[in-house]
């Protein structure tokens, strides 16, 4: 429905002995695709959090299906397949040059009133964004 793709060089540092992607790397990567997924509506953390939202993962999963390596260069698509109310669910597909999916993922993230420290209703300005951009 609503998806993004976000290319990640994989560095020397995030790989073991190896050169094998360490596995807790996996939600770094989903991270940098959902960032860049509000992004493409104009929206980044740092707006949500001035505005008084904040946007907790309060799921993940993670299946590992293929091994990424130093200096691949990888694909992570981030999609929602429904519009959020309190909370946001995202999917993630990780895939390799020579298109191999490496690792498939699930997010949910509540939205936050930070005065009050409680959940609370998807921000209009977001929901606007995405009704907007429906296909």
């Amino acid at each position: 429905m609503y998806k993004n793709e976000t290319k990640i060089r994989v560095r020397y540092g995030e790989t073991d002995q190896m050169g094998v992607v360490y596995h807790a790397n996996y939600a770094s990567y989903f991270e940098v695709g959902r960032t860049e997924w509000l992004r493409q509506y104009g929206i980044t953390y740092k707006s949500m959090e001035d505005s008084g939202i904040m946007l907790p993962v309060i799921s993940l999963e993670i299946k590992y299906k293929n091994s990424a390596r130093y200096d691949d260069l990888l694909t992570v698509v981030t999609s929602i397949k429904k519009l959020p109310k309190a909370r946001i669910e995202f999917d993630y597909e990780l895939i390799n040059e020579n298109g191999d999916l490496l690792a498939t993922g699930h997010t949910a993230l509540v939205f936050i009133d930070m005065k009050r420290n409680r959940p609370t209703r998807c921000p209009d300005y977001l929901m606007k964004k995405l009704t907007e951009n429906t296909l």
